[in-house]
């Protein structure tokens, strides 16, 4: 399967209107945002678990990054409450499953070999940093080799500077508004937007995006 799987194009997607595509599990459903492959697959998810559904025991052949939207994902290493941020390695392991229910932003098969760090975030109890303009603070995840993840909140009024994304932007909007010089994009808005693309950032309202940089190809 190939899904937005042009790097060089910019996508946007409303994933709140998209529905629900049963999984090989029963109880657990996706929203595929970018794909390339089948069940085994460079992809970018959004995964919907019910109450008492489990994942069959896998390992991750390409690493997985993932960040808990709503719920209580688990595994036998942990609890993982919304607003926690995980990354598993090329090569770990778990048995995923959710109690309570849940639904997760889910990466496979994005992770540079060398980048064998495996953590968890609570960020809803961490402290978020002065951004590079006023009304605007951040919370870094992870950087690797010029590709960096965070959490960025801005309040409301926020305009930041207008610049290129070398190695590509993807955002995901947890909260509010996000807006640029190309449109206005509420929560549950996913973008994809290519290597050398240019934008002007701004909210209205406020808001709480993930982003994600310099991960895109770019050739």
């Amino acid at each position: 399967m190939k899904l937005n799987a042009n790097f060089s194009e910019r996508v946007k997607i409303d994933t709140e209107a998209m529905p629900w595509e049963n999984s090989p599990m029963a109880g657990v459903y996706r929203r595929k945002l970018d794909r390339i492959g089948d069940e085994v697959a460079r992809a970018t998810t959004i995964v919907k678990y019910d109450p008492k559904s489990y994942f069959s025991p896998h390992t991750h052949s390409g690493g997985e990054e993932f960040l808990v939207l709503e719920g209580v994902f688990s595994d036998e290493h942990g609890d993982y409450p919304a607003g926690t941020y995980v990354r598993n390695p090329i090569g770990s392991t778990h048995k995923p499953h959710s109690d309570e229910g849940c639904i997760i932003f889910v990466k496979l098969h994005q992770f540079d070999k060398r980048d064998t760090t495996q953590f968890s975030i609570d960020t809803k109890n961490a402290a978020f940093l002065p951004g590079a303009v006023p009304g605007l603070t951040v919370l870094p995840l992870h950087s690797f080799e010029g590709e960096s993840c965070a959490l960025v909140r801005w309040a409301p009024g926020t305009v930041f500077n207008a610049h290129t994304h070398w190695g590509g932007e993807e955002i995901l909007v947890l909260e509010g508004t996000f807006s640029d010089d190309k449109g206005s994009y509420p929560k549950g808005t996913w973008l994809r937007s290519p290597h050398l693309s240019k934008h002007h950032p701004y909210t209205d309202e406020g808001c709480l995006i993930y982003v994600k940089t310099g991960h895109l190809p770019i050739a």
